[in-house]
């Protein structure tokens, strides 16, 4: 049940639920929005009606449009500056981020976008930096055996030089972070490939903003998805779940003093004699 409610008294019939449903099964035929029995499947639960009626006259799955967060654009310098000025963290100290903090980036990644707003990415937090601190040690064990037995998969080989810098106190995959956030989805997923990435994008942007360096680990993701795999199913992360990436996080141990300087590269402007002569 979608419980979909119409406020008649705030409702001024202006259409515009109807107009941006992706789905189009809000109709309109008889003055106020409704939607029929028969077409509720087809809802992929956006909740764009709700968000874009003017007067908060639109409910859905029983949420108060009045409780909703009011849109407040950031400045486009602010953002930006966030953007340019976001770097990738290797030097962590080693406090917790407290609570409140976790819960706020952990409910902003909750609004990325998803294929078909399906939803199904799997958030794999670890939040203790002393469970942190025993996969680490549980990494490197698993590296280890791999090497002694002579079973890193082809292409992993490099692994091997990690256990030297481990050896001598230095943790070249995660950083030393008290903290990791591995995003993952399942092979059926409408955009499993791309869910994963935006999601974390989202929080990674959300971590800088708040103080909380980041960092994109591939080292970790291969690691417990092939070199240590069984590693990987004990945190949690589903077998079919392939599309996945890792972002070690705390707070930072540097402070940046400045932005660095980049141009964008790989850029082709399509032009109107590119598509000349049919295809």
């Amino acid at each position: 049940m979608l419980d979909f409610a119409i406020d008649e008294s705030r409702c001024i019939q202006c259409g515009e639920c109807a107009a941006d449903c992706p789905v189009r099964i809000i109709d309109m035929s008889q003055g106020l929005p409704r939607i029929s029995e028969q077409r509720q499947g087809l809802c992929i639960r956006c909740q764009h009606c709700l968000a874009v009626c003017p007067t908060a006259a639109l409910s859905i799955f029983g949420v108060d449009p009045d409780a909703s967060a009011e849109i407040l654009p950031p400045s486009p310098d602010g953002l930006e500056n966030l953007i340019k000025s976001r770097r990738s963290v290797r030097r962590y100290r080693p406090e917790a981020v407290e609570r409140a903090v976790l819960d706020r980036l952990m409910d902003a990644v909750a609004y990325a976008p998803t294929g078909k707003n399906e939803r199904k990415v799997r958030f794999t937090l670890v939040d203790d930096p002393e469970v942190m601190a025993r996969i680490r040690v549980l990494t490197m064990d698993g590296i280890r055996r791999a090497v002694d037995e002579d079973g890193l998969p082809d292409g992993m080989e490099f692994f091997a030089k990690f256990l030297t810098a481990w050896d001598q106190g230095r943790d070249i995959i995660f950083r030393e972070a008290p903290h990791m956030l591995i995003a993952s989805s399942p092979r059926e997923a409408t955009s499993g490939e791309a869910d994963p990435f935006i999601a974390l994008s989202y929080f990674e942007l959300m971590a800088a903003s708040l103080g909380v360096g980041t960092v994109w680990c591939g080292y970790a993701r291969w690691a417990l998805q092939s070199v240590v795999p069984e590693l990987g199913r004990r945190l949690g992360i589903p077998s079919d779940h392939r599309s996945m990436y890792v972002v070690m996080f705390g707070y930072p141990a540097v402070r940046y003093a400045r932005a660095v300087q980049r141009e964008v590269q790989g850029l082709h402007r399509v032009r109107s004699g590119d598509l000349e002569g049919g295809l």
